[in-house]
């Protein structure tokens, strides 16, 4: 194969989570729009849903003069109603939010030829599947009708599809327009975030496991057909750590060609200057909440740790956190310590407590504890929640003399939660440590995310951060060295859960200079996973697949 040398001219990035914070890919993508402008040196526009249309949406900033004549092209001839605009993140690119609901009608035909055409099964499709299918193929032809009116086929083009809700749009792409380049990147793989899921053993018997096999058993074969076929189809194929790679391997039976690990822009933490205040801000607002729910008068000597992320109570290790707080509270070396631990992650919350509230303004100036002082928010299954129903068995109470407490933080930490009202990021400054001991993870953007802002920060080996930063410091990490790397099997809970333990009993014997001086080194390896480190195996990425089109329909004619 000849090599090209060629640059992309335009990159559409496509995914559901476009102008849509929902999860980890919202942050890839937001975070790398601006290294991934400058150093491609292409037009990059970011290709999201329209979800947001009759509602106010503070990500995305309208321009209805950008590509206003071909807008109306796409409504008239083709039947598109695409919004033009910004993305309001650092670099500010340009955003296509696409209408899909006028798919809905084609969706039968849509999947006969998806089946025809690529062996894609729609067959078992239930849940979110039509609608993320429909999304990828209104994202495929709004391009597809832009390629048309406005490039010239002197153009290199790349599409590029994240995750499987945008696999069926890449296919027919590439079907219809055989000279744009195709990537698509699996953030996690649809069959392997199930097998954990629903309690199986994924790593015991790893190399046992069949795809297929399981996406049968599990009913996850549409979201499986989709996302293998795509993996195999496209002109390149990747995703985001080495960890997953095998999974790909495994389950997909397609190695990556690339793996594009995830990085992050450091632009979110505050100025030098004004951090040590942040910090002490943060930490005063949390004691606050939580001595007015405790009935407590705990300072500035107890030490704040955290979980958080999304609800998977197996997979994001919430469920060994606790065990580790359990275990934590019978240790005698932490008997003397004040320990809060918060578990920052949404439920299905139905308003923040008013009696809180009342404390936190004033109103009730009462010293006892609140009735129910495991939680910041009522939430609408109170008896059902696994949290709550944890934090009773192992007989939490969070009672004044208890030296652990464990506080659920069950709401979006978006500044307008009712209690905190302030960000995540403002929080999670006045940590002492975070810990992330996660079952199933692909990357794993928290502990990152919490090194950056110099927290010390516990994960697991089986997390894609956990594997990369063992990897960058050539032996296992301990937390003198910021980051600690849990190891865990599918076979040593009681092992990696005392581990988590002992690091926080170690944090508490550590002197002041001590602990400053791992916040330092956890800032440090936070550092060498910015975007301008990252970014690099996009493009090699990108020019992968340039390569393999320019080869296929070029020097073929």
């Amino acid at each position: 194969m000849s090599s090209t040398k060629r640059k992309p001219n335009y990159i559409f990035s496509v995914s559901w989570e476009v102008c849509n914070k929902i999860g980890g890919i919202y942050t890839v993508l937001s975070t790398q729009a601006k290294t991934l402008k400058e150093e491609s040196g292409a037009t990059l526009i970011y290709v999201g849903p329209d979800v947001w249309e009759g509602k106010h949406n503070p990500l995305f900033v309208e321009d209805k003069s950008l590509y206003s004549i071909w807008k109306d092209y796409a409504r008239d001839t083709d039947g598109l109603k695409v919004r033009v605009g910004y993305w309001d993140i650092p670099g500010r690119p340009i955003v296509f939010l696409v209408d899909f609901m006028t798919m809905f009608p084609l969706k039968n035909s849509i999947y006969s030829r998806a089946w025809e055409l690529f062996k894609v099964d729609s067959m078992h499709a239930y849940g979110d599947y039509d609608e993320a299918s429909m999304f990828s193929y209104a994202a495929a032809m709004a391009v597809k009708s832009f390629y048309n009116f406005n490039i010239s086929a002197n153009d290199t083009v790349v599409y590029h599809a994240h995750e499987w809700m945008t696999g069926l749009g890449a296919l027919f792409l590439k079907y219809f327009i055989p000279q744009i380049s195709t990537v698509f990147t699996t953030h996690a793989t649809s069959i392997g975030r199930s097998i954990c899921g629903n309690g199986k053993a994924l790593y015991e018997f790893f190399d046992g496991y069949n795809g297929d096999q399981m996406a049968q058993e599990l009913n996850m074969e549409s979201k499986h057909s989709v996302e293998k076929q795509t993996a195999h189809q496209v002109d390149c194929f990747t995703t985001v750590s080495d960890i997953t790679a095998r999974e790909c391997t495994q389950l997909l039976d397609k190695t990556p060609d690339v793996v594009t690990v995830n990085g992050f822009e450091d632009g979110f933490l505050p100025a030098a200057d004004q951090f040590e205040s942040t910090r002490k801000q943060a930490r005063r607002c949390i004691l606050n909440v939580a001595n007015r729910l405790f009935g407590t008068e705990w300072g500035d000597e107890t030490v704040i740790l955290a979980t958080g992320g999304r609800y998977e109570f197996r997979n994001k290790g919430i469920d060994m956190f606790l065990e580790s707080m359990r275990r934590l509270r019978y240790n005698i070396k932490v008997a003397d310590a004040h320990i809060l631990a918060l578990v920052n992650v949404p439920a299905w919350v139905m308003e923040p407590r008013r009696d809180l509230q009342d404390r936190i303004n004033g109103t009730d100036t009462a010293k006892t504890p609140l009735q129910m002082p495991l939680t910041t928010h009522w939430l609408h299954n109170m008896g059902e929640d696994r949290v709550i129903c944890t934090l009773q068995s192992m007989g939490f109470h969070n009672a004044p003399e208890d030296n652990v407490k464990v506080l659920f933080v069950p709401c979006y930490l978006d500044g307008n939660d009712g209690i905190f009202n302030k960000s995540y990021y403002d929080l999670l400054i006045g940590q002492d440590l975070a810990v992330f001991p996660s079952y199933y993870e692909p990357w794993g953007y928290t502990p990152l995310e919490s090194a950056a802002f110099r927290v010390p920060t516990v994960t697991s080996d089986l997390a894609g951060f956990g594997m990369w930063v063992n990897t960058l410091l050539k032996h296992e990490a301990q937390l003198e060295d910021g980051v600690k790397v849990v190891h865990r099997t599918d076979s040593n809970w009681d092992e990696a859960s005392d581990d988590i333990s002992l690091q926080v009993e170690k944090w508490v014997g550590k002197s002041s200079a001590e602990r400053e001086d791992i916040r330092k080194k956890a800032g440090k390896i936070a550092q060498k996973a910015l975007w301008k480190h990252f970014i690099k195996y996009y493009l090699e990425a990108y020019n992968f697949a340039v390569e393999k089109t320019w080869n296929k329909i070029y020097d073929n004619n």
